[in-house]
Order: structure tokens, then C-alpha cells, then sequence
């Protein structure tokens, strides 16, 4: 995705350079040069030959690269070793829970769960094909993470939007954000990927079966228990956001 949307930078970049260079030619080559009109002339035959051929040849070959890299981001492998991650999205957190394999049909084996005071934190491995089926409790929402260049509609009922990256290389925490307009805290409907090594993941998976919390999970693998990306939002549910006196 990022090499289509580099090349057509400068496919439209080059596009432009030409068209500005004719524009500012004309305005040099054809100013006025006194009170006598220049030779004016109805059409010019090559020249709308070539504007009617030249955009049509862009626009498929970039429909063509298009349709490549579509195709490749969207195929899915049966993979043994892929980790897969069920991501329901609800108004306005998100819950992650690892599974055992793929489809509807496969089990939760740990989960986390986000909420008003506490970041809910993704843990992932790199080097390892990674699968995520997407479903919402409520509206649609937008599963993205800026720093890997994608972003995935979340549907509710029972579409189940299913995609896979095949690694992540690098270590480290990435935030993580809702991209669609879903309501009154969407702007705050945060989460923090957590990139750890293939080893750490492991011990981090098998610390959540053995009924660790998230936090206390990350400890034990040496990783920050908080989210360091973001942090949550002021719901500013205070007494009187209640109204207790029934009054004014």
C-alpha cells in the first residue's frame, strides 16, 4: 500500500508539473502584444486526441496496480502459526480476545477488556502472521493503528470483517484509535498495540490463561501494565452530572 501510494504521489506530481508547465508556456508564448487578436483556432485535433487517450491510460493503470495490491492485502492463508485476534468494538472501547484458530466456531482462550479508566492493550508478536475478525456490539466503528498503514471497518450483526497482516517487524507500542464517527467519545475511543518478541507473547498468553490480568501480564513479561500511547478519557461522571436533587 505504501509503494501504490508513493507512485501515484509521483505520478500526479509529474502530471501536475506538466500541466503547470503548459499553462505558464501559454501564458508567456500567447500574452498581449498590442491590439491585434492572435490567430484564433477551433479545435486541434491531436491535441484532444491526446487528452481524451492520456487520462484514460492513468486511470487504468492505476486501477491495474490498485486491484494488485488490493488483491495481495486482502488474501487470507491457513496458517498454523498465525495468531488470531477477535476484535469487538462496542461504544466506546474495544475488547480483544485471543483465539484458538479461525471462524466463529473457534474459542476465547484470554481476553481484555477496555474501559472509562483503563487503555485496553493488544499484545502481539512480530515475525508472526497475524488474523483479525472484526464485529461490533453496537454501530460501525474503525479498527486502525496509523503506524501500520491500515485502517478496517468494524460492522455490527454478523458480518465479520476478517483481515491478516503477514508480520509485524518492529517491537514497541503503537496507538491505536477508532476512525469512524461513532458517537459522543468517538475522538476518545482509544487502545495501544503492544509489539513484543514471538517469546514474550507466549509468556504473555499462557500469564492471561493462568488468570493473570492484563496488567499483571505485561509485568511478568517486563512490559509497562499501562498503556503509554494514550491514556483514558475524563467521562466527568460526577454527582452532579446526575442531577441528585431532582431540581433545577
Amino acid at each position: 500500500m505504501y509503494d501504490l501510494w508513493i507512485g501515484s504521489v509521483i505520478a500526479a506530481l509529474a502530471v501536475g508539473a506538466l500541466v503547470w508547465g503548459l499553462i505558464f508556456w501559454c501564458v508567456v508564448r500567447y500574452r498581449k502584444r498590442g491590439d491585434q487578436l492572435p490567430v484564433q483556432t477551433r479545435y486541434n485535433m491531436p491535441m484532444e486526441f491526446l487528452y481524451t487517450i492520456a487520462p484514460i491510460l492513468v486511470v487504468c493503470v492505476l486501477f491495474y496496480y490498485t486491484a494488485v495490491v488490493q488483491t495481495d492485502v486482502d488474501r487470507v492463508k491457513n496458517d498454523p502459526n498465525m495468531v488470531t485476534v477477535e476484535v469487538v468494538a462496542f461504544k466506546w472501547n474495544w475488547q480483544f480476545n485471543y483465539r484458538d484458530g479461525a471462524g466463529e466456531d473457534a474459542n476465547t482462550v484470554a481476553s481484555t477488556l477496555g474501559s472509562s479508566d483503563v487503555i485496553p492493550v493488544l499484545v502481539l508478536p512480530t515475525g508472526r502472521r497475524i488474523r483479525f475478525e472484526e464485529t461490533s456490539k453496537d454501530v460501525i466503528h474503525s479498527f486502525w493503528v496509523p503506524e501500520l498503514l491500515f485502517k478496517r471497518d468494524v460492522f455490527p450483526g454478523n458480518v465479520r470483517n476478517v483481515f491478516e497482516v503477514e508480520s509485524i517487524n518492529q517491537e514497541g507500542p503503537y496507538v491505536g484509535r477508532c476512525a469512524e464517527l461513532c458517537g459522543t467519545y468517538h475522538s476518545m475511543m482509544n487502545f495501544e498495540l503492544r509489539v513484543v518478541s514471538p517469546d514474550e507473547f507466549d509468556r504473555f498468553l499462557q500469564a492471561k490463561r493462568d488468570g493473570a490480568t492484563t496488567q499483571e501480564a505485561l509485568t511478568s513479561i517486563g512490559e509497562e501494565p499501562l498503556a503509554t500511547t494514550t491514556k483514558p478519557f475524563d467521562t466527568k461522571r460526577t454527582v452532579s452530572n446526575f442531577n441528585p436533587s431532582g431540581g433545577e
